[in-house]
């Protein structure tokens, strides 16, 4: 067996997958065709709250290629109600979620009847046919009229409060009473920030095939979340465990819009067992939009105390937060995952938190990429520049001033967390030198001197997030439904080869290059001879799948652990075949060798040693493969500095992303050619959040953003060149030294382009602009502003890349 000399951790190697992917050779789940399959088609709810009061599905029936049409009431004892494994406080109300309605819709597009059809477009054909009956009842919309209970989204729980939740420093005794840091404060600002609903477009629909017909039920989803699928179905329709199968194949992104138990995966299975024959249902791009959990829909009011020199002494968090019609598998505790973050990089002396989960009658929230962090970074960076303001001071000085110095880690926070290590001050600088800082302040001076139509704004968003959910005691403490561990397989084949089962499951991150290149060098073989196995419950029988940035610093801990217990056995078998003790055995670059003698035999030949079993040490069995199961001690923190440079053209609004530099810190690199991307694709999500996307209802609850014509994803064509680079400072909680990188992106790129946007508009008296930041918007503010005599009213434009923008959308 040949061995590997050059380390391959920190090589920028190309995908392992993005050979089959972008030839074509995938297998996503809508590709997949069974003999005898059937197609599923949802009947939907027009109205966000209604009592069905009858549905005639006769004519359905009796239409060509029909087999079945069910309905709530069909399904009334056998489809029980779908999970949220988080209550995040003992009294937490929730509302029964049946898949499929049976006397009440609670939201826009709730399935109310389903067709089996022998074709998709035969269900399509039928569904038309359904008739329901419904009687419109009140709907609750607005997140701070519905905490008010004006209108109650679910009338039989008597409120729509779900929970609210409180940390509070001085309780806890992680820091001073808030209320004292305020009311002897020499400058407090108050804020309130909103966040708009988001709808994680990945690239694939959601789709389901389940196939009833062996000794298993075997289900291929585009789904995060293999194994918890397959244990709550287990749960919620009293199907054992061991007879179920879930298979993720090739999944089209996620963003933890496929972190869920879905109605359509239950309503799939169900009627794969009704008929006894495959079944599958492929959502369409609107029923995505319509459906598929949304993501933030918060009202944040943020209070922050400081001294006249820039000193924060208190910090006060109330949230509403928008939980939409039900609680789904991780809904209640997205905000509660932002708790902890408000804090930031930043030494506060005293810290209050409160969340009230508000029902409303809308599509359900839950985990969309930072989950919870995003939301908590935006608050506090933007009350930072509005602090920065007040006292008149620079916003990177105000942050010099507070941040946790380098020389403080580990530090624990006013929340109670412990940050392992960072060094916000490197990233700070190497960003402000790429970025050009001092120029564009200056030109930004010229501009407004010259009164010119386009003025330069800077953004800054200093940020630092926790990921790789875990340890499973921390998660225990907040009542989250499972631990954080992740479990991996290592085994050695008698070639020489490699296979390593992993628990974590891919959907873009590239585990099967990362884990490779891991294991190539743990083991010294090529990195050519490691295969990565993952997505199907009955291959990886353990695990807790792919959200929060935790695949390499929990699922790529367990591959080491797994990979390390193999050099165990290895080494007993070698001493064996060297005929020397085990305690002079070494091992490196793939091969054993007795110390202080050239005498040793490869990693390889001892495998294949192993499989013939014809000389083995006296009770050795004959397996070098091993497995593990790491549960981290800590978070991981991984933390960076983004600037953005915003064009704002103040006859126009139009907004113009000119230059974004952002320096990330995520410990040691595995591969940077992953972490680039993970970069890119963040920094898209977070930028939309701030100029494009929003998914925006009517008065009557129907979703109007509900196509691509009206819900705006940029595209390439929208963006400039991102100018990245990272600094490195080693998490001391794993072994690689590794941070998450998939949330990062995204967590601190919004605030920077909304302080950017203001800043540049903000001495024409503009005090906020809600997001997304459109001409529109930003055009009202300046004009509401009384700053800009001759701004006139824009007429809809088209901003560069296409993007179509409605200024009425105030």
């Amino acid at each position: 067996m040949s061995i590997t000399e050059e380390r391959e951790v920190g090589r920028a190697r190309p995908r392992k997958e993005d050979q089959r992917l972008i030839t074509g050779r995938s297998r996503y789940t809508d590709n997949m065709t069974l003999p005898g399959m059937l197609h599923l088609g949802m009947v939907r709810s027009p109205f966000a709250h209604a009592r069905i009061t009858g549905i005639e599905v006769a004519a359905a029936k009796e239409s060509p290629g029909v087999i079945d049409v069910l309905t709530g009431a069909d399904l009334a004892d056998t489809q029980g109600s779908l999970p949220n494994a988080w209550p995040v406080t003992p009294d937490q109300k929730a509302p029964a979620h049946p898949a499929v309605a049976v006397d009440r819709v609670s939201f826009a597009g709730e399935v109310v009847a389903v067709v089996i059809a022998r074709s998709a477009a035969e269900a399509r054909d039928a569904m038309e046919l359904v008739d329901v009956d419904y009687d419109e009842l009140p709907v609750a919309l607005d997140l701070e009229r519905a905490a008010d209970d004006q209108v109650l989204a679910h009338p039989d729980l008597g409120t729509n409060t779900s929970a609210v939740w409180v940390f509070d420093s001085a309780e806890a005794g992680t820091g001073g009473e808030v209320g004292q840091a305020i009311d002897s404060a020499e400058v407090v600002v108050e804020r309130t920030f909103h966040q708009q609903r988001l709808i994680p477009a990945f690239m694939e629909p959601r789709s389901i095939v389940v196939d009833p017909t062996g000794d298993q039920i075997t289900m291929w989803s585009a789904t995060q979340v293999p194994h918890i699928l397959r244990l709550m179905l287990a749960l919620t329709l009293g199907i054992p465990e061991g007879k179920l199968r879930v298979i993720a194949p090739d999944v089209g992104g996620g963003f933890g819009g496929k972190l869920q138990v879905t109605p359509e995966e239950v309503i799939t299975l169900l009627a794969a067992r009704r008929t006894g024959k495959p079944c599958k249902y492929t959502e369409t791009r609107s029923e995505s939009l319509m459906v598929a959990h949304h993501g933030r829909g918060q009202v944040q009011h943020v209070t922050v105390s400081a001294t006249r020199d820039g000193q924060v002494t208190g910090l006060s968090v109330h949230l509403l937060a928008d939980m939409g019609a039900y609680l789904g598998l991780v809904t209640s505790g997205v905000p509660i995952l932002g708790a902890f973050m408000y804090n930031s990089i930043y030494k506060f002396p005293a810290y209050r938190f409160e969340c009230r989960n508000v029902f409303t009658n809308k599509a359900w929230t839950d985990a969309y990429r930072g989950a919870g962090r995003p939301e908590a970074t935006f608050a506090i960076e933007r009350i930072m520049d509005e602090l920065a303001t007040e006292l008149g001071m620079d916003p990177i000085e105000l942050r010099r001033k507070n941040w946790i110095g380098h020389e403080e880690f580990p530090f624990t926070t006013v929340a109670g967390l412990e940050y392992d290590s960072g060094n916000y001050e490197a990233a700070t600088a190497k960003a402000l030198d790429l970025f050009g800082y001092d120029e564009l302040r200056a030109e930004q001076a010229r501009r407004r001197d010259a009164n010119d139509p386009v003025q330069l704004g800077i953004g800054v968003s200093t940020f630092t997030e926790m990921c790789g959910l875990a340890p499973s005691r921390v998660l225990g403490s907040l009542d989250y439904g499972a631990g954080g561990w992740e479990y991996a397989q290592v085994r050695v084949l008698p070639t020489g080869h490699v296979e390593v089962v992993t628990g974590s499951s891919s959907h873009g991150q590239g585990h099967e290059t990362a884990w490779s290149q891991i294991v190539a060098d743990r083991l010294g073989v090529p990195f050519e001879n490691v295969e990565v196995l993952h997505g199907d419950t009955a291959i990886a029988q353990r695990g807790l799948d792919t959200y929060g940035s935790r695949s390499l610093t929990v699922g790529g801990m367990a591959v080491i652990a797994a990979a390390d217990k193999v050099i165990a056995k290895a080494k007993t078998v070698a001493a064996h075949m060297l005929e020397a003790s085990e305690d002079d055995i070494e091992f490196a670059a793939g091969r054993f060798g007795v110390r202080g003698t050239d005498q040793g035999v490869g990693l390889g030949d001892v495998a294949l040693a192993t499989f013939a079993a014809h000389d083995l040490p006296d009770g050795m069995e004959p397996s070098l493969d091993s497995d593990a199961t790491f549960d981290p001690e800590n978070f991981s923190f991984p933390h960076g500095t983004h600037l953005a440079a915003m064009e704002v053209d103040t006859e126009t609004g139009q907004v113009t992303l000119r230059k974004y530099v952002c320096v990330d810190d995520v410990g040691n690199v595995v591969n940077p050619l992953i972490v680039e991307g993970q970069v890119h694709g963040g920094l898209v999500q977070g930028i939309a959040q701030a100029l494009f996307e929003e998914a925006v209802y009517d008065e009557s609850g129907t979703l109007v953003t509900g196509s691509f014509v009206d819900y705006l994803v940029p595209s390439a064509a929208d963006l400039p060149s991102f100018i990245t680079d990272r600094t490195e400072t080693p998490s001391t909680t794993n072994v690689l030294g590794v941070k998450g990188v998939g949330e990062a992106g995204t967590i601190a790129s919004t605030p920077a382009i909304v302080n950017g946007v203001l800043d540049a508009i903000r001495h024409l008296g503009v005090q906020d602009v809600r997001m997304p930041c459109s001409p529109s918007r930003v055009w009202a503010a300046i004009n509401s502003a009384g700053s800009a005599e001759t701004a006139r009213a824009p007429q809809v434009q088209t901003a560069e890349g296409g993007m179509s923008h409605d200024p009425n959308q105030l």
